[in-house]
């Protein structure tokens, strides 16, 4: 019998619940196809290959999976919290009819059941959909051809997903039972006259935190694009907190400021059944404040994310080309108490040798006692316009012109000449390049160790002349041979390249390798041999596809279930709301407004409702994904077009699903009142 009043209740309640089972259906989707990865085509040809790769991206999907878990549990939860307090009149109309609080416990047990069990096959079933298409796209990250088309299934998928959501499942029916326990017949039958209590505050309050929240968010706004990613900067924690107390202080203001600055203009304020429209809002955003802020920042990652991840990706995929010009490179810091000045006779000292097949250069670097912005203010002038003041912490350095040239023999390139007072600026960090070349259009003076050069070229050398990870090349400058002495060396470098003929490039590559482990295994006396860090092109390769792959799994994962998380409670906030308003719009039934008036309010304050944490969020991403880029510049010129635009279409799916969703499941629950 219960079973059947559980059946018949879903059945007549199906669109009320139509919002749980959309967020539930789209939960166990993400959730699959996220999981399924090491079971698709693309991986299981990679795995031959890229193992480690492999097993730090399905470690890390692993891991994340349990936050998402967490999350989507406490969604779940929330939206059962919903469904229990619109029915409060109908459970307490089964008390009243002498039903016991257990047989009621035992009716919804069944409906979550019925509910969860049907959101779990509709959402296996469109995961297992989306996963053959997330195959074609992780091939693509991987730069893995797929010989064969193959459908798969992951079985170890949809076990992690029954795992997790059966858990999910069982706190939800032991919370409702919790909850009902507790409930009275006369508190179930009454709910719905019973009023939120709203105390509002002064307008003053109003204007005043508005006018404070935005002084916040403009302070945090203007400290992180200063210091940027720099996380251990106190201001970029600084920068945080601001905008995070900024946005709940303008969330808790923007009901009240917001009312009373339309108030001022009363041809806007009585027109229609605008001051029934913007005494709804008010009321939910006074009630609802905090949420909207969590939704707001959850929104705000989300952007930001989606945003950045492809864009980060590709940037440092084709910088990846660029930073390897050599097959290896050996890298060694010097000081004046190490024993071991030079590169080549550190590796003599620990009998390391290149072989015939590996052809190989050295060249130092020697320090500079200006910063960047010191070897040039004296030139800038104010009308350049030009901050120099954020390379203040970045040095130069300085390259032999012999040395230099050696590594252009070495990449095939033509060598190049100066004269006695001439120099040559070399950049491979396009944050920095950029600038350098604003700074060649007013400027050919640089000031190197206290004395003063001409810079020879107009624009600033891009090319990588050592194979490394990033544009590691901040600045360096190409000088004569006799400017470099009695200046100390800073680091030595050799670079090597196997020969076309070399058949054992393989055997080269692990070798060089092997030294790397040997160093990081403190295997080798340091005292002896210095410190070597080693980077190959094809470490550099695996380690890039690697990471890049990891970042834009994990950004894509989190910001779709961060985005399905906001939407769902702004969906059942206002079906929440909509459930409280039935006697108001009970009155505005009596006083003539007739359905299409009444439709209109639904649509405006659901639409704002909407928009309103979506707006501050894309402001916040703004500024936002401007620092991100100029992090990523490090390693790149970072296109965000193409992610832009996936971002974009992803939002208005699920946002336009959500909305039509929530505008239809409100007037449904108007209308039958």
């Amino acid at each position: 019998m219960y079973c059947k009043i559980a059946l018949n209740n879903v059945k007549k309640s199906f669109k009320d619940y139509s919002i749980y089972f959309l967020t539930l259906t789209l939960a166990v989707c993400i959730f699959y196809s996220f999981n399924s990865i090491e079971s698709q085509r693309a991986i299981l040809e990679l795995s031959k290959s890229e193992s480690d790769s492999l097993d730090m991206l399905l470690k890390m999907i692993s891991g994340v999976s349990i936050f998402v878990s967490v999350t989507l549990g406490c969604l779940i939860v929330y939206a059962n919290n919903f469904l229990i307090k619109k029915r409060k009149k109908e459970l307490g109309i089964y008390m009243s009819l002498g039903m016991a609080k257990q047989k009621i416990s035992k009716i919804l047990i069944f409906e979550t059941l019925l509910v969860g069990f049907i959101s779990l096959i509709s959402g296996l079933i469109f995961g297992i959909i989306l996963s053959q298409g997330l195959s074609v796209f992780t091939s693509n990250l991987f730069d893995v051809p797929m010989s064969e088309y193959e459908f798969i299934v992951s079985f170890s998928a949809i076990a992690k997903t029954l795992f997790y959501f059966g858990i999910i499942f069982i706190l939800a029916i032991i919370l409702n039972t919790f909850v009902i326990s507790r409930y009275n017949i006369i508190d179930l039958l009454t709910s719905s006259r019973t009023n939120e209590n709203i105390k509002y505050k002064k307008p003053v309050i109003y204007v005043g935190t508005f006018i404070i929240s935005i002084m916040f968010i403009g302070i945090a706004y203007v400290l992180v694009k200063k210091v940027g990613l720099k996380v251990q900067d106190v201001r970029f924690v600084s920068s945080i907190i601001l905008g995070v107390i900024g946005t709940f202080l303008l969330f808790f203001s923007l009901g009240g400021f917001g009312l009373n600055t339309i108030q001022i203009n009363k041809k806007v304020y009585f027109k229609d059944l605008n001051i029934f429209i913007l005494r709804q809002i008010n009321s939910k955003v006074n009630t609802n404040f905090l949420s909207m802020t969590i939704i707001c920042l959850m929104l705000f990652l989300t952007i930001g994310i989606l945003s950045t991840g492809l864009s980060f990706k590709d940037t440092l995929q084709s910088s990846v080309k660029s930073n390897t010009p050599f097959d290896a490179t050996l890298k060694m810091y010097t000081s004046k108490k190490d024993k071991v000045q030079n590169i080549e006779q550190a590796l003599k000292n620990i009998n390391f040798k290149f072989d015939n097949s590996e052809e190989y250069i050295r060249y130092d670097e020697y320090h500079v006692e200006e910063n960047i912005s010191q070897s040039f203010e004296k030139y800038i002038k104010n009308k350049d316009n030009k901050d120099l003041s954020k390379y203040k912490d970045s040095y130069s350095h300085i390259v032999k012109k012999t040395e230099y040239n050696k590594v252009l023999k070495l990449n095939d390139e033509d060598e190049i000449t100066l004269q006695p007072n001439e120099v040559l600026i070399t950049s491979n960090n396009s944050s920095v390049y950029k600038t350098l070349n604003d700074i060649l259009k007013y400027n050919n003076k640089i000031l190197l160790n206290g004395k003063e050069y001409i810079i020879k070229n107009k624009k600033v050398i891009t090319n990588s002349y050592r194979t490394s990870f990033i544009g590691d090349n901040i600045f360096s400058v190409i000088v004569n041979d006799e400017l470099t002495n009695n200046i100390k060396v800073e680091a030595s470098y050799i670079n090597v390249k196997f020969n076309e003929n070399n058949i054992n490039a393989s055997k080269s590559e692990e070798k060089i390798l092997k030294l790397d482990r040997d160093y990081k295994d403190r295997k080798i006396n340091y005292a002896k041999g210095g410190f070597i860090s080693v980077e190959t092109k094809d470490k550099v390769y695996t380690e890039n596809k690697g990471m890049t792959t990891t970042v834009l799994f994990i950004g894509i994962y989190l910001g779709i279930v961060f985005l399905i998380s906001s939407m769902a409670i702004l969906s059942l906030q206002q079906l929440s709301e909509a459930s409280d308003s039935i006697e108001r719009y009970k009155s505005l039934k009596r006083i003539g407004a007739n359905d299409k008036m009444i439709n209109k309010t639904i649509f405006i304050q659901t639409l704002i409702y909407f928009t309103l944490p979506l707006g501050v969020a894309f402001i916040h991403a703004i500024i936002g994904i401007d620092v991100v880029n100029e992090f990523i510049k490090m390693y790149g010129n970072p296109d965000i077009q193409t992610s832009s635009f996936i971002t974009a279409l992803i939002f208005i799916i699920i946002y336009i699903g959500y909305f039509y969703a929530t505008y239809t499941g409100y007037k449904n629950i108007i209308k039958n009142s």
